[in-house]
């Protein structure tokens, strides 16, 4: 570009600068461009061929788990199971923290919950598969999972929940060899930076305190045998 610069060098200096600048910009994007069609193009040219793409994944770390199976006495994970001594022990549920008692079935308190309020609803038997459960117990699990659900939502008002069962210890089982089902209330934003990046999860009740609420609302719910 033609330019008048006698006199005003400082001004022909500021305006090859600007222009260098607008040329790095338009290198930058096209190449941004470039990069971009390349990988648009591959994952067609992937799709095409019948291969896979690695994906990229994010991990989310629970090493509070570890403090936990730690925290059993040598053997209790499988032959001293810790959740047929409760049963064996109703006289130290408070202790134990068992919420109430079935037939065949009871509920207990997570000792290291993932949030609060956190339940384990385990069969009295001691029995490691699904396949080994009866249907009695079977049906009284599902019973008393639904209450569960049911006394969280009068005592702590949570925004939803998770329900599941490991099977095995790969599958996250802390004691594999007693079948028990887990229901976690859920908040919204109560898996964040605390938990996820400084191994820090904030639970704002004590086991004892939230044990004497649960179980008073289980007698106010009827769901005491």
């Amino acid at each position: 570009m033609d330019r008048e610069c006698s006199g005003v060098g400082g001004i022909c200096n500021l305006w090859d600068r600007l222009e260098s600048r607008s040329h790095m910009r338009l290198e930058s994007r096209s190449h941004m461009r470039a990069a971009l069609a390349d990988t648009v193009d591959s994952g067609y040219a992937a799709a095409e061929s019948g291969s896979t793409m690695a994906e990229q994944n994010s991990n989310l770390w629970a090493p509070w788990r570890l403090e936990y199976i730690q925290s059993l006495a040598p053997g209790e994970a499988d032959d001293g199971c810790f959740i047929c001594r409760y049963w064996e022990e109703p006289e130290n549920d408070r202790q134990n923290h068992v919420v109430w008692r079935g037939n065949r079935v009871f509920v207990i308190m997570n000792r290291f919950p993932y949030t609060n309020g956190h339940l384990l609803i385990a069969p009295s038997r001691h029995v490691g598969e699904m396949q080994a459960i009866g249907e009695d117990d079977l049906m009284e699990m599902t019973r008393v999972t639904r209450d569960s659900v049911r006394l969280l939502e009068e005592t702590l008002h949570p925004q939803g929940f998770n329900i599941g069962t490991n099977l095995g210890r790969c599958a996250g089982a802390g004691v594999p060899g007693h079948l028990h089902t887990h229901v976690v209330p859920r908040w919204s934003g109560d898996t964040n930076y605390m938990a996820v990046i400084g191994d820090v999860r904030v639970v704002p009740q004590s086991l004892d305190g939230l044990h004497d609420q649960l179980t008073a609302n289980a007698v106010k719910l009827g769901l005491t045998v």
